[in-house]
């Protein structure tokens, strides 16, 4: 039996992979939502967010039942919470800050089952029907399913990024283009030539190594193609909250300006 991970298929087929960000929203609902609007994954985001493991676990878990895969961002470093995230649902863990093909080795060790690492079995949550696999059969599909993403936010971590895609068991290089051009000296310059080498650089370690490459951070529509262009695929495309306030935006402009008086 395989697990199925539709923003993993997606990038398998050569596909975008499209996620919005989770960071404001804390009902089920939102699951189904940004699945009838197309996306693939939903980033929740418990690093720079309120959201507590709970409402992760309860969204993912709707997620699952909606056709939408559920990726859970994590503070730097923050295992526990990682797992346990993983344990109840998520298909997926963004790990931010890595800078190092030794820090992305530990990356996988904590969050791949062995052999690939050593996650600890703790019981099956909500994924699918693996009550009715063995736990071998489970451990298998569920390290073939969950997506296993490290974001490159320095200059350090660009540098290494052929080694980083390099470390089996990783999926997924993600640019973290605030951070990486608040540390270049180019704080939302993401027109910058000096941003796309970077990708460049990124997105050439991951052609050698079989890895998907990644772009969080753009949301200009006339700059995001630039990037997309050259290769990247799993693709952070918004936030909840500034889709929100968007509409709310246009719908308010629209009554002001055609009825109000």
């Amino acid at each position: 039996m395989t697990v199925r991970n539709v923003a993993h298929d997606q990038l398998r087929q050569g596909h975008l992979s499209l996620g919005v960000g989770i960071r404001t929203t804390r009902s089920v609902e939102v699951a189904k939502m940004m699945a009838t609007a197309g996306f693939d994954w939903l980033f929740l985001d418990m690093e720079h967010g309120t959201m507590s493991l709970d409402a992760c676990a309860q969204i993912s878990a709707a997620a699952l039942d909606a056709g939408i895969a559920p990726i859970a961002r994590v503070p730097n470093g923050q295992y526990a919470i990682a797992t346990r995230a993983l344990d109840n649902g998520a298909m997926g863990i963004v790990m931010p800050h890595v800078d190092t093909a030794a820090e992305a080795r530990e990356v996988v060790e904590r969050l791949k089952y062995p052999p690939i690492g050593h996650r600890s079995v703790g019981g099956w949550g909500p994924h699918y029907q693996l009550q009715k696999l063995t736990t071998g059969e489970a451990v298998k599909a569920l390290n073939a399913a969950n997506l296993t993403v490290v974001m490159l936010e320095t200059p350090t971590a660009i540098a290494n990024a052929a080694e980083i895609a390099s470390v089996p068991g990783v999926d997924v290089l993600l640019i973290g283009s605030n951070d990486l051009c608040a540390e270049m000296g180019i704080p939302g310059d993401f027109a910058n030539d000096r941003l796309a080498e970077a990708y460049r650089t990124m997105i050439a370690a991951c052609a050698k190594h079989r890895k998907f490459p990644g772009m969080a951070g753009i949301y200009n529509e006339a700059i995001m193609p630039r990037y997309i262009d050259m290769g990247a695929r799993f693709i952070l495309s918004g936030q909840d909250a500034s889709f929100m306030l968007a509409g709310a935006q246009s719908r308010t402009g629209f009554l002001r300006k055609t009825l109000g008086k």
